[in-house]
């Protein structure tokens, strides 16, 4: 199988390589917008660099996949839909909701198969989540908190073009809770703090927010972000059921203390960030990818979920600048 990687940048050149280390990829053809970036990550991984996108999509690849600048997603995406490629795209598929849904309707008309990026879907622990709650386990659920506390804030230039906390970060929650539970997202209450810090006001961001979700069967979601967690990267999902509760991202690299006397979970060291937290999710999600490219499977995380999560981003961006409960169905067109 010969796979095109476009955008090389940190999570780029972190999928180059896992791409180069699957058995089902024989060869990788890779290109991003700085050429000294495209040779390095090239000879580092043993790929074939090429100086275009338009390159890369006539050099007999198999399936493409996007991990170039947000803004340049949707049009990435079509060109591969346009070429017949199979398309992997880290997420969103659009900056704003509108252009997703232009794309998600281009995509269905096409055929053409899209996975879109979405790590936690193939981590161990929220696999057996929703297996848990599938199978009956937990009885009826009556609450979910899904947690992600990134360690440091990225970059001041990143924050002001990302789109807010909700559209870059709580996303990957809105999308566990969906996709563990199997049900719909129908209305968001959301709140947040900037910490005194002007950056986040000057670009109408918050530091550390919350978001109530109501599912459609009145199952309650917590969702709980911050920009700064010194202790570690910490992704958690709890699951309140009648009948038990269960959790995934209990393990020893938890970055929380207990103050438990004699109480020694979690045994550290803490998770610096979401490469080592999710690496083993990261190798699963590609390899799911080649499974769609060679035919085997079809997509994990489509195109239309991306959108619905980006329904549930809006939703939330806009309870929190108008401070009242938000329906999801105030947003589509």
């Amino acid at each position: 199988m010969r796979l095109g990687l476009i955008g090389l940048g940190r999570i780029g050149a972190f999928h180059a390589q896992t791409l180069a280390d699957l058995p089902a990829v024989d060869s990788l053809v890779v290109t991003d917008a700085v050429p000294a970036t495209t040779k390095e990550v090239a000879e580092r991984v043993g790929a074939e660099p090429v100086d275009s996108v338009a390159e890369l999509l006539s050099a007999g690849v198999d399936g493409v996949l996007v991990a170039a600048a947000t803004d340049t997603h949707l049009e990435l995406v079509l060109a591969g839909v346009d070429a017949g490629l199979p398309v992997f795209c880290e997420k969103p598929l659009a900056r704003a909701v509108g252009d997703a849904a232009a794309v998600v309707r281009r995509v269905q008309e096409s055929g053409v198969p899209v996975q879109v990026g979405y790590p936690r879907r193939f981590d161990p622990a929220f696999l057996a989540a929703r297996a848990a709650v599938e199978g009956g386990e937990l009885g009826g659920l009556h609450t979910v908190r899904s947690t992600t506390l990134d360690p440091a804030p990225p970059p001041a230039a990143y924050l002001a073009g990302s789109g807010g906390i909700f559209r870059d970060c709580a996303v990957h929650d809105f999308d566990a809770v969906r996709w563990v539970t199997g049900r719909e997202v129908v209305e968001v209450y959301a709140t947040g703090s900037d910490r005194g810090d002007p950056l986040y006001a000057d670009i109408g961001d918050v530091h550390t927010a919350a978001a109530i979700l109501t599912l459609d069967d009145g199952t309650l979601g917590v969702v709980s972000n911050s920009r700064g967690n010194p202790r570690g990267y910490d992704v958690r999902l709890e699951l309140h059921g009648t009948a038990d509760s269960a959790a995934a991202g209990l393990d020893d690299g938890l970055p929380l203390r207990s103050l438990e006397p004699g109480v020694t979970f979690p045994a550290g060291p803490p998770h610096g960030f979401f490469m080592d937290r999710l690496a083993t999710a990261f190798r699963a999600e590609l390899a799911a990818f080649a499974d769609l490219v060679a035919g085997t499977r079809p997509s994990p995380c489509t195109a239309a979920d991306a959108l619905e999560v980006a329904y549930i981003a809006e939703a939330a961006a806009l309870s929190l600048r108008e401070h009242r409960p938000v329906r999801v169905e105030e947003l589509r067109p």
